[in-house]
């Protein structure tokens, strides 16, 4: 199992092993605009606001003194996200939207080459449970992803859950939620929009029967997993309360469900739970939020009904693993930057018993897989993945060789197979699915999508560049081959840098079709991610966030002085914590970029863990609740530093009601407040979904109608012509 934070889905079914990559401060440059000045704005009613593109919102100034300093929140009734008042601005914002976005050129031509990119056969990776294969598949005509197993590798597909029938408008979808280990049981989750929550229900594989059980709609953590006799399984999931592991049995009321630990937890901490293949231990981990600088590991014998015994809880640093027979393997940062492996007995898992199996080395270790009796175990090499194999003892065991530079996305397999599956792509190779024999050490071609794309007329080329501090970083550029470094072409650069995420090659269709029409992709490996393990990570979180801005802004003068772009066709793009790197960009420095995407962001920094569950993410980020780091949040905060007058590039704000992870107010405040104050003539719009969020699940169509908005607002800001 493997359960995802920030970048990725509140949780996500994998395999029987556990991991989690949980979602320079300046004060004289940054600190001294505390507050908005704006200019009046006669209040509008509704139907006032309809009329003008973009429309005023009202100014409703809200001061509040935090340790000694008054800050100002103009914007705040746009938090109310149901009250009349915001849902008319946002219907408002919406037509503005549409009727600027609806009259670029080109838009039926990058619709079309979309639809070619994205309409083929696409099959994710698989789970094998007693000889039984399940995976998600989507046709080439399909919107939504299809749950279908195969009775043996080679057996006829059979279809177990297709959500096409579960919403008219195709909102709704379905993912693996938890597979019984004969493969006849299996639950899955029911997702309405993109929300992180989901219902979990179950389904009798031999004779296609739903089972009356129903989990209502919450945040599940940890996905059912299921004893072998299939009477009931374990699961974690947040509570109002806090995180808690509890048991169902089934045909029984959900609402009578057994706690089985949690209690004590806040709902700033993270609670999985696993069951090992052998089904005698239960492991229950406990994240200090998602920065995963600090977790606790306890586990319960339930073969001799013991009781739950700590492994860690005292160690400042970061565990995660999974059982094998009597032994438990813990990847950990605790005394390793880029992380190690030791093993526990679970006889005596007391430290001094612990042996260390995989030393830190030179690459970051991101996650592992226990299969066929070895340890299976995915690197970070220069922000590009590699695959290493070990026996249990740690021993070198081999290595699977990789088509080139790119990204591993995942790695399924079981303890007593030597079957190992995982997915690979590059910028100009597509998600495929690989199967890898252990023992014959032999790798196949288990599922590729056949989208059009001939890697062979690009180029993908790693460069080095200095941040503002001299620390050197690395870009990821794709582009055309026969590329003139003239200045001229456009670029289009993305990045992330926080939460421990490495960001390394994936196939995006956007990025193709820009390179396709002779612009460069750009991809930096920012501070605040893990490409290069725990230090890289601290040196762009909490107080040293601003690290991660001047390595952006570095890779943008790296481009022009490098003659790959100028300013005027530099276009960004970000979402989620990547949002939030959008608009510091465009409140920092407005001056460096001609086009800015700021999706599903976080941009009022002083008051954003408030809202959902961004609770969890005070340790990477810091809390304005905190006096210490209270000065650090407020120095770059995007949402306190708009200042009327400037000249902002033009920008495109994401996000939709559904986005139960990063709260959307950040969004519409943030778009008030940069349309108030535009000082320059370029557009400032908001692209707001009513019925999606920040979740998977989005279906095909949506996915191409919001990319050719997205991708023409670009070209049209930076003149990409040829349509």
């Amino acid at each position: 199992m493997k359960v995802e934070f920030a970048a990725s889905s509140g949780a996500a079914l994998g395999d029987s092993s556990s991991s989690v990559r949980l979602f320079n401060f300046k004060p004289l440059r940054f600190f001294l605009p505390l507050f908005f000045v704006i200019a009046s704005v006669t209040p509008v009613n509704a139907q006032d606001a309809k009329a003008k593109c973009p429309p005023a919102a009202r100014i409703e100034d809200v001061a509040e003194t935090i340790h000694g300093t008054v800050v100002h929140d103009p914007y705040r009734w746009l938090e109310e996200q149901d009250s009349a008042e915001t849902r008319a601005w946002i219907e408002a914002e919406n037509a503005c939207t549409q009727a600027v976005l609806g009259k670029l050129p080109g838009q039926d031509a990058i619709a079309k080459r979309l639809g070619e990119l994205i309409k083929v056969d696409t099959i994710r990776l698989p789970i094998e449970r007693g000889g039984r294969y399940f995976y998600a598949r989507r046709a080439a005509n399909q919107d939504l992803f299809v749950l279908y197993m195969r009775r043996g590798a080679k057996g006829e597909e059979e279809v177990l859950v297709d959500p096409a029938k579960l919403s008219a408008d195709h909102t709704t979808s379905v993912n693996f939620e938890g597979i019984s280990d004969d493969g006849k049981l299996i639950g899955y989750g029911v997702r309405k929009g993109g929300e992180d929550e989901v219902s979990l229900h179950f389904l009798d594989t031999d004779t296609g029967k739903e089972r009356k059980d129903v989990l209502p709609r919450a945040r599940y953590i940890s996905s059912p997993t299921f004893r072998k006799d299939k009477t009931g399984f374990y699961y974690s999931k947040q509570a109002e309360e806090g995180p808690r592991a509890y048991f169902h049995a089934m045909g029984t009321d959900p609402a009578q469900d057994t706690k089985v630990f949690g209690d004590g937890y806040t709902p700033d901490k993270i609670l999985a739970v696993d069951l090992s293949e052998d089904q005698r231990y239960l492991l229950f981990t406990v994240f200090y939020g998602s920065a995963c600088d600090r977790s606790e590991v306890y586990f319960q014998d339930l073969k001799i009904a013991g009781p739950v015994v700590p492994v860690v809880n005292t160690l400042a640093g970061c565990f995660q693993g999974t059982i094998a027979n009597d032994t438990l393997y813990l990847q950990t940062n605790w005394k390793a930057p880029k992380w190690r492996m030791v093993a526990v007995p679970l006889r005596t898992p007391s430290q001094e018993h612990w042996k260390e199996i995989i030393p830190e080395g030179e690459s970051r270790m991101e996650e592992f897989r226990l299969a066929g009796g070895k340890i299976v175990a995915q690197y970070s090499h220069n922000a590009a993945s590699e695959l290493k194999v070990f026996e249990v003892d740690g021993k070198a065991a081999g290595a699977v060789t990789l088509p080139q530079l790119g990204t591993v996305a995942g790695i399924t397999g079981r303890w007593k197979s030597s079957e190992v599956f995982f997915s690979f792509q590059s910028f100009a190779i597509p998600a495929t699915v690989y199967r890898y024999d252990l023992g014959a050490r032999g790798l196949e071609v288990w599922a590729k999508p056949a989208v059009p794309v001939d890697p062979s007329g690009f180029e993908v080329k790693q460069v080095w560049y200095e941040s503002k501090d001299k620390t050197r970083v690395p870009m990821f550029l794709f582009y055309k081959k026969g590329l003139q470094l003239d200045g001229a072409n456009p670029v289009l650069m993305t990045a992330y840098g926080g939460f421990d995420v490495s960001e390394t090659p994936l196939f995006r269709d956007d990025a193709v079709l820009w390179v396709e029409h002779g612009g460069v992709f750009a991809l930096p490996s920012l501070r605040g991610g893990g490409e290069f393990g725990e230090d890289w990570h601290r040196a762009g979180m909490l107080e040293k966030k601003q690290n991660v801005f001047d390595d952006f802004y570095a890779a943008a003068e790296w481009l022009i002085a490098n003659k790959y772009t100028r300013a005027e066709k530099l276009a960004i793009t970000g979402r989620s914590n990547g949002g939030l790197l959008m608009g510091a960009a465009l409140t920092q420095r407005p001056e460096l970029f001609r086009a800015i995407v700021c999706g599903y962001p976080l941009l009022d920094m002083v008051r954003y863990q408030n809202f959902l569950v961004a609770k969890y993410w005070v340790p990477e980020y810091g809390s304005s609740e905190d006096a210490e780091q209270f000065p650090a949040l407020l120095a770059y905060s995007p949402y306190h530093h708009v200042m009327p007058g400037t000249k902002y590039p033009g920008i495109l704000f994401l996000t939709g009601d559904s986005d139960t992870r990063v709260a959307p107010l950040h969004a519409r405040k943030m778009t008030a407040a940069v349309q108030a104050a535009q000082g320059g003539d370029r557009p400032i719009l908001l692209l707001y979904d009513t019925k999606l969020g920040h979740s998977e699940g989005r279906p095909v169509s949506k996915m191409i109608e919001e990319d050719t908005q997205v991708l023409g607002f670009l070209m049209w800001q930076v003149g990409v012509q040829g349509f």
